[in-house]
């Protein structure tokens, strides 16, 4: 075993936290972002993009589905929001539009898509159930992408459905809440119980073996845990009081019960070719 220490500040970091109308992007930028799709000057985050193309080659989905808007700006999203507000009115603007500085957007983590047409509303770009759409949303979640709004979540989320709308959160996270039907709010809540060192949330998936956890930031400015050396991990915040921790090895290896004492300077890489 090994520990591992992480500032407190990085709560506000990485592919798990919470943006909403309750929870403001507390970073000044979002990280390293790259293009997708070709000539859309679309942006994300760096691994959201590399794995969204990824996606999209598995199946040609570029050539059915266009990236309407992904990365912006706090000044983006305060001019979308004074000119949806005045175009449409207030109640529409809530429901479909995240106060600036709320913005999943800001945090290169979030994309709009929708179905390639001779006419694209930004807004609410048509995204239909069938057909390339269908496929996009049947592989989604193996690359780590959710449907961040679904129906009958808005009294949750606090936005209206929205089905152009996928957030990148790691692939095991994706395929628990694909799998539980619940959004990211109630995702974190869950694991809220199953805290690193007494009791992870363990599964298996395509021969390896993955523990998913919380771990409560320490008062004091940093947070110390302990990770089995041998075994990759990550590491993200919850933009709330604390961090969800995951790790992953080989299916029939005993591993010892981690405890607490994660970083992204110190976590490993995921295995070749996996989405963790």
């Amino acid at each position: 075993m090994r520990e591992q220490r992480i500032d407190n500040r990085a709560v506000h970091t990485g592919s798990l936290i919470l943006v909403d109308a309750g929870h403001p992007f507390r970073q000044p930028a979002a990280e390293q972002l790259l293009p997708v799709g070709e000539g859309a000057g679309v942006l994300l985050e760096r691994r959201a993009a590399l794995l969204l193309d990824r996606l999209m080659e598995s199946f040609g989905g570029w050539r059915g589905i266009l990236p309407v808007s992904g990365w912006r700006s706090r000044e983006e999203q305060q001019a979308i929001w004074d000119d949806t507000l005045r175009r449409e009115g207030e109640a529409f603007t809530r429901q479909y539009v995240a106060l600036p500085g709320h913005s999943e957007h800001q945090t290169g983590l979030a994309i709009d898509l929708g179905e390639r047409r001779e006419r694209v509303d930004f807004i609410r770009p048509a995204f239909p159930q069938g057909g390339v759409c269908g496929e996009f949303r049947r592989r989604a979640a193996s690359h780590g992408f959710i449907e961040r709004y679904p129906a009958g979540k808005e009294a949750v989320t606090g936005i209206a459905y929205e089905p152009w709308h996928f957030r990148y959160v790691g692939a095991p996270h994706a395929l628990m809440m694909a799998e539980w039907g619940c959004t990211l709010e109630e995702y974190l809540d869950q694991l809220r119980p199953r805290r690193w060192g007494e009791d992870p949330l363990r599964f298996r998936r395509e021969g390896w073996d993955v523990a998913i956890a919380y771990l409560a930031a320490a008062p004091g400015g940093v947070t110390a845990f302990e990770v089995e050396e041998a075994r990759p991990w990550c590491i993200s915040g919850n933009n709330q009081d604390g961090f969800i921790l995951t790790q992953w090895g080989p299916t029939g290896r005993a591993a010892p019960r981690p405890s607490p004492a994660g970083a992204r300077a110190g976590r490993s890489p995921a295995p070749a070719g996996r989405h963790l």
